[in-house]
């Protein structure tokens, strides 16, 4: 609490960071070989097309970080009401069987994620491919989403009883 703003968003983009490249780890991909600008071969993997990343409840940045990190390899979708996904085109799209990202930044009581994944399940979206993506998360809530959908995967920095809600009034500036 008593960091300046800067290096608390500079260790807080980290964090970021470590859960988005761990989401896209769990990504589903193809080996490849990839030629390199020298001219040699190198064998590495390639994203599968038709991944996706769903911002939950204020995850702009979020969004942003997954697109710079996946080079466009992964759809990052931003929900509009009445939860129909939309790109930055304005098209439209139900995700199906892609593999999903939803984005939380803050699962306190789990409810958001909750009614969330009700309507990408609405939408024809398994819960088996879904992977969320969370800054942190409370017992609470990480045991709410897992009873109610078992077979999500949660990807969080820290699970602790207290949420901390001052974390967006630092990053943003508004405390």
């Amino acid at each position: 609490r008593k960091s300046s703003r800067g290096d608390f968003v500079f260790s807080a983009d980290r964090l970021i960071r470590l859960v988005v490249e761990e989401g896209l780890n769990q990504l589903p991909y193809t080996e490849c070989t990839v030629t390199t600008p020298t001219g040699h071969k190198y064998e590495g993997v390639r994203f599968e097309k038709g991944n996706c990343g769903v911002s939950i409840m204020r995850s702009g940045r979020w969004c942003w970080l997954l697109k710079e990190h996946t080079l466009n390899a992964l759809e990052t979708f931003t929900p509009v009401l009445p939860w129909v996904f939309s790109d930055s085109l304005g098209r439209v799209h139900q995700p199906g069987e892609k593999p999903l990202n939803p984005l939380c930044p803050l699962s306190g009581t789990g409810n958001t994620v909750i009614e969330a994944v009700k309507v990408l399940v609405e939408h024809g979206v398994q819960p088996s491919v879904i992977i969320l993506l969370s800054l942190f998360s409370t017992p609470h809530g990480a045991k709410s989403i897992i009873q109610e959908f078992p077979e999500i995967t949660i990807l969080t920095t820290e699970v602790h009883p207290v949420a901390p809600t001052h974390f967006g009034q630092k990053y943003f500036g508004t405390d």
